[in-house]
């Protein structure tokens, strides 16, 4: 029955909604007419957010409006600021109704404690909509089924269904509740795990989703702007769209979704990119995937996998599913699901790989007998030092911890050594893995000086493209690499894998680029 459901609903046109939270009418009307220059569907007027909330606001906010209007006065005890009687809250919404609202959203709890409050509000005005709301700030993921029974036994034309999410995994959820709803419906996983529900709305036929204005005017946690919405393929985004991702901790700031979503639609895909932030943890890491392959419907076809997660995404994925330098590296950052099925590659080392080749006008083999220092003994240094061993390169191994690095180095029959030796190292190429001069920490270098030997220097940070290393190295005649060439290599190989497209390369590096504020 859910499917046949969630089949009506994807029949209608989803509505972004921007919420109004300025303080005083006047600012509230102004937002509204930018919010329809941005293309919002549908502005929500916040009457819990005014300062000095008078009887006459509603009809001021409702005269001459841009956009159909939904009218809310949230209370406190569902995450709103209206902490007055209940009684004068409900006599604004009547007066709302009065002024003409096109919806108005009423909670859950406020209907039922008064069996004919729907009837009253309307009886103000015929034409107006009843969106019936429940919110929750701390709860799991609500009973679904339970709350639709108590929704849809009332006489509203909209359910909606609010809760915090506690990872990706609940904005399935949130979607799962919109092809379970017998009439339109919004449900949405709020704060950043659940920012997922938000962008996909489309794809369910939800009744609408949230965005805000600009940043900081956010009505709920994980809200994104309309600007960001936009980002993300919302105007795009339909019932047929492949969905993929980027799964790890923290990915708020992954350039990952703005590269991938450019080429998408450069190469005329109907597909989305999302952020799917998942806390550290093989058991988050599983539940998010077990929740995956339970929804079939939701077109999750591939996963770019980022710190903490790329020895998880190996494990669930089992060797018999990666190549062989995957499983000698033991991670893998890329995934794509073939039935119930999760397949693996790590696209780093073959990036970087190819990154340094490129500056040196070489083939993967002539790397054979190169001296290689290797900076780090971190993700991106194993898998770099395995690649280079596979291609017969004389690799040695620097690391802080010396320990640590020897570890690295015994599995790759490598050499080790602290970076205390790194100033008297005797190779012809250096590449450095660790965060020493990344953003905002820019003076910061692993050498002060480039030794004589050294006559290519790639560093694996792209933020900033020139790292205090790299400037060192052109000042001393080497070659260099800049990290933006391995981040964007391995981008292009997932997109290839995932779509079996030829990527586009020059748009996804003039994003990343632009992400940069280069350009």
């Amino acid at each position: 029955m859910a499917g046949v459901k969630g089949m009506r609903n994807q029949s209608r046109k989803t509505a972004l909604i921007v919420p109004l939270t300025q303080p005083s009418p006047a600012a509230m009307r102004q937002a509204a007419h930018a919010a329809c220059r941005q293309g919002a569907d549908v502005v929500e007027f916040r009457l819990d957010f005014l300062s000095g909330l008078t009887e006459s606001a509603p009809a001021e906010l409702l005269q001459e409006r841009p956009l159909p209007a939904i009218v809310t006065c949230r209370p406190a005890r569902q995450g709103g600021r209206f902490a007055g009687p209940e009684g004068q809250r409900l006599a604004l919404l009547r007066l709302a109704a009065r002024a003409g609202a096109d919806y108005l959203d009423l909670e859950l709890d406020a209907a039922e404690a008064d069996g004919g409050l729907i009837e009253s509000l309307r009886r103000e005005n015929p034409a107006v909509q009843i969106i019936l709301s429940q919110h929750d700030f701390a709860a799991p993921v609500p009973d679904a089924k339970e709350a639709l029974r108590r929704m849809e036994s009332l006489p509203a034309q909209v359910n909606k269904i609010v809760f915090a999410a506690h990872g990706p995994e609940d904005a399935l959820a949130a979607m799962a509740i919109v092809r379970a709803s017998a009439r339109p419906a919004i449900a949405l996983a709020m704060g950043e795990a659940g920012v997922a529900s938000r962008i996909l709305a489309r794809k369910v036929g939800a009744f609408g989703t949230f965005a805000s204005l600009e940043a900081g005017a956010e009505s709920a946690p994980g809200q994104l702007t309309v600007a960001q919405m936009r980002q993300h393929r919302w105007d795009a985004t339909g019932p047929a769209t492949v969905v993929y991702g980027v799964i790890g901790y923290p990915v708020a700031h992954s350039m990952s979704p703005a590269i991938h979503n450019a080429a998408f639609a450069e190469a005329g895909l109907d597909a989305v990119y999302v952020p799917l932030p998942t806390e550290p943890g093989e058991a988050n890491f599983n539940r998010f995937i077990d929740a995956v392959l339970a929804a079939p419907w939701a077109d999750v076809r591939g996963l770019s996998v980022t710190i903490p997660h790329k020895e998880n995404a190996l494990a669930r994925a089992g060797g018999g599913n990666v190549d062989e330098l995957s499983r000698r590296i033991g991670a893998i950052n890329t995934i794509r699901l073939d039935g119930d099925k999760l397949l693996g590659w790590n696209t780093d080392y073959a990036a970087a790989t190819d990154a340094l080749c490129a500056a040196m006008g070489i083939a993967r083999e002539g790397l054979s007998g190169r001296t290689v220092a290797v900076l780090g003994a971190g993700g991106a240094a194993r898998a770099i030092v395995a690649a280079l061993s596979h291609y017969g390169a004389k690799v040695a191994t620097y690391n802080r911890t010396v320990a640590r690095g020897e570890k690295l180095a015994a599995e790759f029959a490598c050499r080790a050594a602290g970076l205390d030796e790194l100033p008297g190292v005797d190779c012809e190429i250096v590449v450095n893995c660790t965060s020493m001069g990344m953003h905002p920490r820019v003076d910061d270098s692993p050498l002060e000086r480039i030794p004589p030997a050294v006559k290519v220097v790639f560093d694996t940070i792209y933020n900033p493209l020139e790292t205090r290393l790299l400037a060192s190295a052109r000042r001393a005649g080497c070659r260099t690499v800049s990290g933006l060439e391995m981040f964007v290599n391995q981008a292009a190989a997932q997109f290839e894998i995932w779509t079996g497209h030829k990527p586009p390369r020059k748009t996804m590096r003039q994003v990343a680029l632009h992400r940069l504020a280069l350009v």
